[in-house]
């Protein structure tokens, strides 16, 4: 049985420590807050309750795999748990508007159909065939085992199966790029490809240069689901504690780390701000990158992975809105509103171009009676995503604001007040340079969307959370738990789950 010390108290993290605690170890959390969650945190104000991270979940199954192999204890028992439906609303920057249904493709091609125009639904569901052979082909080595040795493999290997377009006297065409695959294969409809280039922006990625693999992205969400958690994600976050104290875990908040102990070439423990050291025969680090460097002296342990940088990612700026009045019936739990100039928002995000008049925003719209202070007022979260670094001005505010009113009519009439998080409300609670968020891993693209292994180059020390394979996200973050557990209880040998 060893102790293991914990560094941060993300999810991952916690997934990680609940793990280890049912296979024997002592895990010991040091988390510098004064509370757990990382990125899925809360903000409350009047009565309004507000998720500060992700609002909805998708692939819960990695955290039903959490609380099974943590209680053999369904996670429905634990959170309230409900399919949203829709799954998501449409505004385009022509002013269509489309629902697309959850977990049912055949739906979702048929509401193409209407909004966009006959044989739309057809190039979507043959697009969606294609990205299924892409996830089966990567969905393991990318989220299921331990970043291969050979990883150069996943770098080299394109797994999505582009179509070949033959053209007379000229050279042939396939998709390398998530753009090229809403020119080649979609026909390049500024709808069917705003839909498509959305799921890259959420995630910070550049659709002109991601990947064909990214469409794995909305493959995931349209078959398996997307999930509303009964008084937000953070309820999720609770659950997940709450696990971890069931299993023993102890968590000492207000503890900043200073310092990785090193001793005989091996991590043993960590230093506190307060000059104490706390020994252990493992460390687990749910840090980002720079915080990670800090820790160690700026020693390298991360491996030869040729991931971006850190300060490559873009972030997110979040604005939450207290309403009066209810959601009327009907109201969609998410809606993206586009962007009406798509070549100005890419140039804003990803080569220092001007802000636009108006960015692509995520707008939800919870109707959860445990997120308001009565039935007369709404809680909306309207997220758009910016460069790292970002200044945010009120302008930026107010450019949010005015695309949130496509989604929400009469939403200045109705506004009470507003609270903005920006990426430097990012960095500081989660220490990534300028706020960045990353992204999940992805195949191709010289390996620079894949991320460093969970095992460093310092025997000893792990790393879990977003900023470690299998990459960003609060799914990916459940994995990278499961997968240091596995290493840490089983050792180099182990493979993943089966």
């Amino acid at each position: 049985m060893a102790r293991i010390a914990v560094i941060g108290a993300g999810m991952g993290a916690m997934a990680a420590a609940a793990r280890l605690a049912v296979a024997g170890h002592r895990p010991v959390v040091f988390e510098r807050a004064s509370t757990y969650g990382g990125a899925v945190g809360r903000f409350e104000r009047d009565g309004f309750a507000f998720d500060t991270g992700p609002g909805l979940l998708h692939l819960p199954a990695v955290y039903r795999d959490l609380f099974v192999k943590t209680g053999k204890e369904p996670l429905e028992d634990l959170v309230g748990l409900t399919q949203v439906e829709p799954a998501v609303r449409h505004v385009f920057a022509d002013g269509t508007t489309t629902d697309l249904p959850n977990a049912r493709r055949a739906g979702v091609a048929e509401a193409l159909d209407a909004a966009v125009g006959a044989g739309a639904g057809a190039r979507w569901s043959a697009f969606m065939n294609r990205a299924r052979e892409a996830w089966d082909r990567s969905r393991r080595p990318l989220l299921e085992e331990p970043l291969w040795p050979n990883w150069q493999v996943l770098a080299d290997r394109e797994p999505y199966p582009a179509v070949v377009r033959r053209r007379l006297l000229r050279k042939d065409r396939a998709a390398t790029t998530l753009a090229g695959i809403g020119t080649l294969e979609l026909g390049g409809d500024p709808r069917l490809v705003a839909l498509l280039e959305q799921y890259a922006l959420a995630y910070g990625l550049d659709p002109r240069t991601a990947p064909a693999s990214a469409a794995v992205l909305p493959y995931m969400e349209q078959t398996f689901g997307t999930w509303a958690v009964t008084g937000g994600l953070r309820a999720l976050a609770d659950a997940v504690y709450a696990r971890c104290l069931k299993r023993k875990v102890e968590f000492r908040f207000g503890s900043a780390v200073t310092r990785v102990v090193v001793r005989d070439g091996r991590a043993a423990g960590v230093e506190l701000a307060d000059g104490s050291v706390e020994d252990a025969e493992f460390v687990v680090a749910g840090v980002a990158p720079r915080v990670l460097d800090g820790l160690l002296a700026g020693q390298g342990v991360r491996g030869e992975v040729p991931a971006q940088s850190e300060t490559s990612w873009p972030s997110r700026l979040t604005v939450h809105l207290a309403l009066r009045g209810a959601a009327p019936e009907g109201t969609a739990h998410r809606t993206v509103v586009h962007s009406p100039d798509r070549d100005a928002e890419l140039a804003w995000l990803f080569d220092g171009g001007a802000r636009p008049p108006r960015p692509t925003v995520t707008v939800l719209r919870a109707a959860d009676p445990a997120q308001v202070p009565d039935a007369g007022h709404e809680a909306v979260t309207v997220t758009a995503t910016v460069p790292a670094h970002a200044r945010v001005a009120e302008a930026e505010v107010e450019s949010v604001i005015a695309a949130a009113e496509r989604a929400v009519p009469g939403l200045r009439e109705r506004l009470l007040w507003h609270e903005v998080a920006t990426p430097q409300d990012i960095a500081a609670a989660t220490g990534a340079d300028g706020g960045a968020v990353p992204a999940p891993a992805l195949a191709a693209a010289q390996g620079r969307l894949l991320h460093p292994a969970n095992g460093t180059e310092l025997a000893g020390l792990f790393a879990v959370g977003g900023w470690s394979h299998p990459g960003g996200g609060l799914p990916h973050a459940g994995m990278s738990g499961a997968l240091v557990a596995g290493l840490i209880v089983e050792g180099p040998e182990f493979r993943g789950s089966q």
